[in-house]
């Protein structure tokens, strides 16, 4: 039987590796987005920055939240949330509009 303090060493010698979703709480889902139309992932916390991303209610494989939504001072709906979106071997990284997800369990 491996003691803790083992255990610790040994994950901490672990390779950091690529970042990735993972189980559990911290995803998200697309709602409020009508059919046929996608929702527009930002390269920056602005309706007017590039599009980096689409993303299809319902085909959009994982959407990871990377940090808390902002600004905490504006109302939920009106908050910028950075995520990353790992669709097959795509990953993409960006930000979307609060209003249009949902907290999600990571598959």
């Amino acid at each position: 039987m491996l003691k803790p303090l083992t255990v610790a060493f040994l994950l901490a010698a672990l390779p950091a590796g690529a970042a990735h979703a993972t189980s559990g709480p911290g995803c998200l889902y697309v709602v409020n987005v009508g059919a046929g139309d996608t929702l527009n992932m930002r390269a920056r916390p602005s309706a007017s920055a590039r599009v980096t991303d689409r993303l299809v209610p319902g085909q959009h494989g994982i959407i990871h939240l990377d940090a808390a939504c902002s600004p905490k001072s504006r109302p939920w709906g009106q908050r910028w949330c950075p995520v990353t979106h790992y669709n097959g071997d795509r990953t993409t990284k960006g930000w979307v509009k609060a209003r249009f997800v949902r907290d999600s369990e990571c598959p």
